[in-house]
């Protein structure tokens, strides 16, 4: 398994237009922020990063939807119900803020074909922390081209806990859907929230990452 460093990452649009977008979407709403409050949490952030809605705020099956890509909006696999239970590895340091910016991602494509069990350990190796899934959907909701044909990524930093107190199995992912089986021929090329087992390896899936998160201040939530 190689090393070499990854290509960089499509680039970022600047927070304010990052904001703008979200704000158009409707994920303020859907998060009890109003406008403006988001407007100044991009205003507080680091200029070159990614802003992000906590999914306490904003669940992951809300903004699934919302991805787009060659006129197919995104879905989340229908195997995948209790997308929204898995939340950030306990060890991340990862924001309580209702928004927050993470560095800029890079999407890991020199560990295609590799595990994610064996990706963790690499990137916490390189001093890189696993990007959540949420992560992963606001980067495609800025950057729907970070999604391309056997170049995608998962979000290894977001797990379920199972009633055991063990993790699940499963690590999710985002890629494009291929209209195969209970995806429906309807959804070929459509962005996709699923998830490959802890242990699997696929030549198509790089391990996204980022090397800080920063809580900014936003307030401004809706009554």
């Amino acid at each position: 398994m190689t090393t070499t460093p990854s290509p960089a990452p499509p680039v970022l649009p600047a927070l304010p237009a990052q904001a703008d977008r979200l704000i158009h979407l409707g994920v303020h709403t859907t998060a009890g922020l109003t406008a403006d409050a988001l407007r100044r949490a991009a205003a507080d952030g680091p200029a070159d990063g990614l802003l992000v809605v906590s999914p306490t705020c904003a669940p992951v099956s809300a903004l699934a939807p919302l991805l787009s890509l060659g006129g197919r909006s995104g879905f989340v696999v229908q195997d995948m119900t209790d997308v929204d239970d898995f939340m950030p590895l306990p060890d991340l340091d990862v924001p309580t803020t209702p928004v927050y910016v993470i560095e800029p991602p890079d999407r890991g494509d020199d560990l295609a074909n590799w595990s994610p069990d064996e990706a963790l350990v690499e990137l916490t190796a390189r001093g890189r922390s696993p990007l959540t899934l949420a992560e992963g959907v606001h980067w495609a909701l800025q950057v729907p081209g970070v999604l391309e044909r056997n170049r995608c990524f998962m979000t290894i930093g977001s797990r379920r806990v199972g009633a055991r107190g063990r993790l699940d199995a499963r690590t999710p992912a985002l890629w494009i859907s291929g209209g195969t089986g209970r995806d429906g021929r309807e959804r070929r090329g459509a962005p996709k929230v699923g998830w490959c087992w802890a242990g699997n390896r696929h030549t198509w899936l790089g391990f996204a990452s980022t090397t800080a998160r920063h809580a900014v201040a936003s307030g401004g939530q809706e009554a």
